[in-house]
């Protein structure tokens, strides 16, 4: 049994009781002539996924219909950077063969320490784990801001933050990788701060993780958010559950179809359901549905 606030059937009744209209799917005929969308759903080995080694993980992404994975640092999969070249080939040749798509490593790594020594070790491990994504043929390697430490003017660290991803993202494009900046942190998760870091980012491959915060509503809302930087969007996108908490998921949805988004929405679990194979597929066909939704 997954646990209730699971329940999918508690989902719909939810968003129909909201006005989101999920009762009047069933109406949408198999042979719709209506455009596909191109997002795809994937797991952030976060919660749900953490006790996984790799085999079992690719396994139970095969079984749930969830194609994509983020690996997630520390977790049983145990891709790290001291992985032997062969160990490497290893990963890939495990993706390749398989039709989960390893998308990227999501690090640690983080920008806004006033502390040179601290932050030079941060770039530097950035760095190490770029390789090593480019290694196990992933595209992307995910990092953070992270926090604005009180004492030290906002606008230098934001600057010293922009920098940093700047610099890794230079060193990045030698290796094929996109630098995915996870909207996180204290006050750096707020979207006027990202806003301001990336009015100074110039290295086109440093993209905007979106990652459905609480903060993504403060004023003057979340479509005004939304907006601010989607320009800035790369091909990942952190969600919660959709049936758990008030996050506005439908009016997210209708925000990434209305700019054609292809990206890949990746689920960031945070409950600890006691199956979990039968809550990631019941969290995909939450996803279709507000795919669906969103085009109405």
């Amino acid at each position: 049994m997954i646990e209730k606030d699971l329940s999918r059937r508690g989902f719909l009744q939810k968003s129909i009781a909201a006005g989101v209209g999920f009762a009047a799917l069933p109406l949408i005929p198999a042979f719709s002539t209506q455009k596909r969308s191109k997002m795809q759903f994937g797991l952030v080995t976060y919660e749900w996924a953490k006790d996984w080694d790799l085999p079992t993980l690719i396994g139970n992404c095969e079984k749930t219909g969830v194609l994509g994975v983020e690996l997630r640092t520390q977790h049983a999969h145990a891709v790290e950077t001291n992985l032997s070249a062969s160990q490497r080939a290893e990963v890939k040749k495990r993706f390749a063969d398989s039709p989960v798509t390893c998308l990227g490593y999501g690090s640690n790594y983080e920008y806004h320490s006033p502390d040179p020594a601290k932050l030079k070790e941060n770039i530097e491990g950035t760095k190490a784990y770029i390789k090593l994504c480019q290694d196990i043929g992933a595209t992307g390697l995910k990092v953070k801001p992270n926090n604005l430490p009180e004492g030290i003017p906002k606008e230098r660290t934001i600057a010293q933050i922009a920098a940093s991803f700047n610099e890794v993202g230079k060193f990045a494009q030698d290796y094929g990788q996109l630098i995915r900046v996870e909207v996180h942190g204290h006050l750096t998760q707020e979207l006027p701060t990202m806003k301001a870091i990336f009015d100074q980012v110039t290295e086109p491959n440093v993209k905007i993780c979106w990652n459905c915060n609480a903060e993504d509503l403060l004023p003057p809302g979340l479509e005004a958010n939304f907006h601010s930087v989607k320009k800035w969007f790369g091909d990942t996108v952190h969600v919660r559950e959709f049936n758990v908490g008030d996050y506005p998921y439908p009016e997210l949805f209708r925000l990434f179809n209305e700019m054609k988004y292809e990206g890949w929405i990746l689920l960031e679990a945070r409950t600890q359901p006691v199956d979990r194979i039968a809550a990631l597929k019941e969290q995909l066909d939450l996803f279709n549905e507000l795919v669906k939704e969103s085009k109405v």
